[in-house]
């Protein structure tokens, strides 16, 4: 049994995590959503094994959910996002760099959250204090750092004010930052782990499925995590800088401010 809501959020993403594993390189069928976005059936059975772990451990609970959207208690106060497989193109393409995230919010506040990477067989989670790496069963303290100089830019939430894309050739960022684009969230867990200096994205990701629980992590782990102006996150004009340091982020905050 796992008892704690950080552990059942472990155990959910690695029984997806299972599923995607085995589903990689097989046939794929492609089910259309919302202009050319598609699901496969990896995302609806990752999902499918998520939710029944779920609904199991945690019967009164609410959730919102990928594919499959909201269901489970109207009424309760404990919300659990789910999205079962970040990066659907890239597990398409048999490009392993894929994210499966759980989060628990309690009222404002997220309680547990674990985002997964099925083909490195790791989890970055945290109970809200801390943020760790589960490997083997071994858990280790993540420590952001930004000596890497990489950031990683999501290219598909626009800027209020101009296109992601236009950062990689701002003075204030080409000098001092090197861009990356993985298309996953998992990217925004690598900022917390320390393999990224900061991520970057534009839009409202309130009662997002796929930010919900790195954005926890990084919080948890000391990152400094702000809208794109340096404002709170979740406050216009949206968006989000997590980066690994007071310093990182001042210099990301100027950098985007000069697109205006």
């Amino acid at each position: 049994m796992h008892h704690s809501d950080s552990e059942i959020a472990i155990h959910a993403t690695e029984l997806a995590s299972q599923v995607i594993r085995s589903a990689f390189r097989a046939p794929l069928d492609h089910y259309a959503k919302q202009g050319d976005d598609f699901a496969t059936q990896a995302d609806i059975a990752a999902e499918k094994v998520i939710l029944d772990a779920l609904a199991v451990a945690c019967p009164g609970d609410r959730f919102v959910a990928e594919e499959s959207g909201i269901t489970g208690s109207a009424r309760s106060e404990r919300t659990w996002f789910v999205d079962p497989l970040c990066g659907t193109r890239n597990f398409a393409v048999e490009t392993p760099l894929v994210a499966v995230n759980v989060a628990l919010r309690e009222g404002d506040t997220v309680k547990a959250a674990a985002t997964a990477d099925p083909f490195a067989d790791e989890v970055f989670w945290t109970a809200g204090h801390g943020a760790f790496r589960r490997t083997d069963g071994h858990d280790e303290p993540l420590r952001p750092q930004a000596s890497s100089h990489l950031v990683d830019v999501d290219l598909d939430n626009p800027f209020p004010w101009s296109t992601p894309a236009q950062l990689f050739d701002a003075e204030a960022f080409a000098a001092e930052f090197h861009p990356r684009v993985l298309s996953t969230s998992l990217a925004l867990a690598w900022v917390a782990a320390g393999r990224r200096a900061a991520y970057i994205t534009g839009g409202d990701l309130r009662d997002s499925v796929h930010f919900t629980s790195a954005i926890a992590i990084c919080q948890a782990a000391g990152c400094v995590v702000t809208g794109l102006a340096g404002q709170p996150l979740h406050t216009a004009p949206h968006g989000l800088i997590a980066a690994a340091d007071a310093h990182t982020h001042a210099r990301l905050v100027d950098a985007i401010a000069g697109l205006r």
